[in-house]
Order: C-alpha cells, then sequence, then structure tokens
C-alpha cells in the first residue's frame, strides 16, 4: 500500500498545483507563454469605429451628398447671367451682269450685336429679367441716314403667377424639402454612429467572454491529461481498471474538442471586432481586452423613454420625413388652380452714329415701348392635380400613421433593454454567489482529499462545477454589458459618454 501511495501522491500533487490556481482566478504557471498583446481598451476600440468602419463611412458621404442637395436646390435663387454675341453679312446678287456691259453690286447689310442678360426668381415667384443690347448695321445703300448705325436697348421684364406657383411656401419648397433631407441624412449618421457603437459593446464583451472561456478549457484539457496520466499509473499499481483509463482518455477527448471550438469561437469574435473598428485588418488579432467597471446605477423606465423620445434619431428623422410629404402636400394643392400669369416688360432704345452716343442716351432719347399680357391655362376636371393631392395627403398620413406605431415600438424596446438590465443585474448578482459557492465546495472537496476522505474524482467534478460557475457569471457580465450598451443606443447616451460630438 505505501508503494502505491509513492507512485500516486506526486501525481495528485501536481494536479492539486493545478486546480488551486485556478481556482482562485489566477493562472497556471506550467506551459509556455505567448507574447504579449498590446492593450485594446473599449473606448480605443469605439474610437477606431469611428475612424475606420465601412457603415460610417458610407453613411459620411449619403450626408454629404445630401447637403450638396441642399446646396442645389438654393441654387434656383441666385442669378442667370448670359452673353451672346452675333455677326452675319448679307449679299445679295446684283441687278444686272457683266455680260451687259453694266457690273453693279447688289444690296449689301452687314450687321453685329452683343446682348447680356441676367434673370433673378423671386420668393413670390416671379421671374425678373434685366437685358441689355447693343446692335450695329452698316449697308452699301446710299439712302442710309446713319452708316454704320448703332442701336441700343434696355429692357425690364416681369412674370408673376397668380393662382398655382404663388408665394415662398410654393417657391422655397424644393429648398425646404431639400433642408430637411439633409437634417434627416445628419439623423440617419447620428443613428449609424449609435447603432456602431452599441455593436462594438456588444464585439467586445464577447470577446472578453469568448476568450476568458478558452483559458477555462486550455485549464480543463491540462487537467484532464493529467488525470488520464494518474488512471494510467493507478492501473500500473492495480488500482485502477482499462474501463477508468478509457474514461479518462474519453475526457481528454472532450476536452481537447472543447478547446478547439473555444478556439474557434475566439477567431470569429476576433473577427467580428476587427471589422467593426478597421478594415481588411485581420492579420493582426485585437489586442487583450478587458470588461471596464459596469454602471450598477438603477435605472428607470420613465427616464430612459423621456431621454429617447428627445434624442431619438429615428425619432427626429420621421418628424422631418412628416415635414417633408407636408410640403408635398401644401404643393400639390397650390397645383390644382389654374396657371394665371401676369406679365410686363418696360424698355428704352437709341439710334445713333457710334456705339457711345447709342449706349449714353438710351434713356435721354425718345425711344421706348411697354407690353402688358395674361395667360390663363388650365387642364380641363384637373383630373391629375387631385389625383397628385390625394396621393400627397395619404403619403403624410402614412407617415404619421408610421410615426405613431414607432413611438410604440421605441416604447417596447426601451421597457424591454430596461427589464433586461434589470434581470442581468440580478442574474450576476446570483452567479457571483454560485461562484463563492462553487469554491468553498472546492476548498471542502479539496480538504476532504488530503484528509483521505474523499477520491479525486469528487475534486474533479467540484473543479469542474467552479469552471462552470466562473464561467456563467463571466456570461451575466457580459449580458449586463450588452443590455447597459442596448440601453445606451436608445437613450443616444452613449454619444456623451464616449465624449462623441458630431458635425
Amino acid at each position: 500500500m505505501s508503494s502505491r501511495r509513492s507512485v500516486l501522491l506526486p501525481r495528485l500533487s501536481l494536479i492539486l498545483a493545478l486546480l488551486v490556481p485556478a481556482a482562485f482566478g489566477e493562472e497556471p504557471t506550467t506551459g509556455t507563454v505567448g507574447p504579449t498583446l498590446p492593450e485594446l481598451s473599449l473606448r480605443e476600440a469605439v474610437a477606431r469605429a469611428l475612424d475606420r468602419n465601412f457603415t460610417l463611412e458610407i453613411q459620411r458621404l449619403t450626408t454629404t451628398a445630401a447637403s450638396l442637395g441642399a446646396d442645389i436646390a438654393e441654387a434656383a435663387f441666385d442669378p442667370s447671367l448670359a452673353i451672346t454675341a452675333r455677326t452675319s453679312t448679307n449679299q445679295q446678287a446684283a441687278p444686272g451682269s457683266l455680260l451687259d456691259g453694266v457690273a453693279l453690286e447688289g444690296p449689301r447689310q452687314e450687321s453685329s450685336s452683343v446682348r447680356l442678360s441676367a434673370t433673378q426668381l423671386v420668393p413670390t415667384g416671379a421671374s425678373i429679367t434685366a437685358d441689355a443690347a447693343l446692335f450695329r448695321s452698316k449697308t452699301n445703300s446710299t439712302n442710309a441716314l446713319l452708316n454704320p448705325a448703332y442701336d441700343s436697348d434696355i429692357t425690364l421684364s416681369v412674370r408673376q403667377p397668380i393662382l398655382r406657383g404663388f408665394g415662398s411656401d410654393y417657391t422655397r419648397s424644393a429648398i425646404n424639402r431639400a433642408r430637411l433631407g439633409r437634417e434627416r441624412a445628419q439623423y440617419d449618421f447620428t443613428g449609424a454612429v449609435l447603432d456602431v457603437v452599441r455593436d462594438v459593446e456588444t464585439a467586445y464583451a464577447d470577446l472578453v467572454f469568448a476568450r476568458e472561456q478558452r483559458e477555462v478549457r486550455r485549464f480543463s484539457l491540462r487537467l484532464a491529461e493529467q488525470l488520464l496520466e494518474e488512471n494510467e499509473a493507478r492501473r500500473e499499481t492495480g488500482v485502477a481498471t482499462d474501463l477508468e483509463v478509457l474514461q479518462a482518455e474519453v475526457g481528454v477527448a472532450n476536452a481537447h474538442r472543447n478547446l478547439v471550438l473555444a478556439e474557434r469561437t475566439v477567431r470569429d469574435r476576433e473577427d467580428a471586432l476587427t471589422s467593426l473598428i478597421g478594415q481588411f485588418e485581420f492579420e493582426t488579432a485585437p489586442g487583450t481586452v478587458g470588461l471596464p467597471d459596469l454602471d450598477l446605477s438603477e435605472v428607470s423606465f420613465d427616464r430612459s423613454y423621456g431621454l429617447a423620445r428627445q434624442h431619438s434619431p429615428s425619432y427626429a428623422s420621421l418628424l422631418a420625413s412628416i415635414e417633408q410629404l407636408d410640403i408635398d402636400a401644401r404643393v400639390a394643392r397650390s397645383n390644382r388652380r389654374p396657371t394665371l400669369d401676369v406679365g410686363g416688360t418696360l424698355g428704352y432704345n437709341a439710334k445713333e452714329a457710334s456705339a457711345r452716343d447709342a449706349t449714353g442716351n438710351v434713356w435721354n432719347g425718345d425711344g421706348y415701348a411697354w407690353t402688358v399680357d395674361m395667360a390663363l391655362r388650365f387642364p380641363w376636371g384637373f383630373q391629375e392635380e387631385k389625383a397628385r393631392l390625394g396621393q400627397a395627403q395619404a403619403n403624410l398620413s402614412r407617415e404619421e400613421s408610421r410615426l405613431r406605431q414607432f413611438e410604440q415600438s421605441l416604447m417596447v424596446q426601451v421597457r424591454a433593454a430596461v427589464r433586461a438590465v434589470e434581470t442581468n443585474r440580478e442574474s450576476l448578482r446570483i452567479s457571483a454567489l454560485a461562484t463563492r459557492l462553487g469554491e468553498r465546495q472546492f476548498e471542502l472537496e479539496k480538504a476532504r482529499y488530503d484528509a483521505g476522505l474523499a477520491i479525486f474524482r469528487r475534486v474533479q467534478e467540484a473543479q469542474e462545477d467552479l469552471d462552470n460557475a466562473r464561467v456563467n457569471e463571466l456570461q451575466a457580465r457580459v449580458s449586463l454589458h450588452t443590455s447597459l450598451a442596448e440601453l445606451a443606443r436608445l437613450e443616444a447616451s452613449s454619444l456623451e459618454h464616449y465624449g462623441i460630438v458630431l458635425q
């Protein structure tokens, strides 16, 4: 019996040397240690995502395009300038020919002109055009009083819609709609930032859990290998049977499979986090990670729901969409009116022997012209206009219903998020108690084994229970972290938490 103990005790001491540090959260000292990775804090991961995330990069370009669309719409009120120049010659055939012995030159006219015009749209819907022109004409006729002759004129034209298209609400509708589109794009970008921050927090916590679980599986494998060696030694001394050795071999195989699965999970979680905080940077694994201290303050549905309604970018985007559709409805209502345009033109002109005199005397001369006109147009029955107004009103009502639906959905999401935080907080408290219980049970079984009152299998089972309790506590902490991240996304409070300022 003493010879058996001389074989068993050294091996059991080695197993217990591995068990005790792991039971109290320490890393086993056996085996090789890999290269130490640089630390990657959660704040650093969020900062990298804000700079390198593909979703945010795409949304930034979308926001830029929407902003430029507003600039395009505002350009409708920019003045339009035009300069045209023209020259021409008209040589008619001579009345005779050289066969008649007479060489005559036919009538010849030469002309050139320069015209400058500017058109401006004003908020009332009127179009104002100022036009200035200088004409030069020359002929070979001896009857012309001025040769060459210079004509100059200045004209001011105004055309104002009276019914359809009257007023700044109509003329600026495209600008107001584009500005609201720019605001919606900015809200969408804010929402994308909140989503990415939440996704990074979740992926970061998942990676923490996966790596911690892998360490547990590594230790379980080393323990299973030590147990196999122990059973083989006991079989040599006649204490253990072949069945017990086979069971130990199966335990090693199962532990190895669990480690392989845990390793795959770690790689998947590393890729998931890397894809959020970088672009094609999979060659280098994320550095060492660790969950920050959790916010254990009490949560309140009323407070969280109030923050969500006040700061939710999706809610604000829906409000802006309703404003856009309201603009469309007002435009469609205006388009049900007939088109009645009133226009007027007033111009002065002068004809002189020089360009300087022609342009200088245009205001003092006695040449002038004016016109007033009115045009009324309307389709019979206004069928298309009525249908477009009905369509615009239906779209507006649909979006208002969608807003009420979102309010209800937001309320449900906040209620679920608050409950998740409260539930996960209690789960973390209970799992921490279970971990402490597992530690006590392991200490008890170890003491009983040292006293010869228990078999080693009971020590192994106690260690497995402790490992599971540690994993469950870590999972509860990760779940609480994830639920807090989701609640922060709904409240839009993660922007302030990470000091994110959106321009």
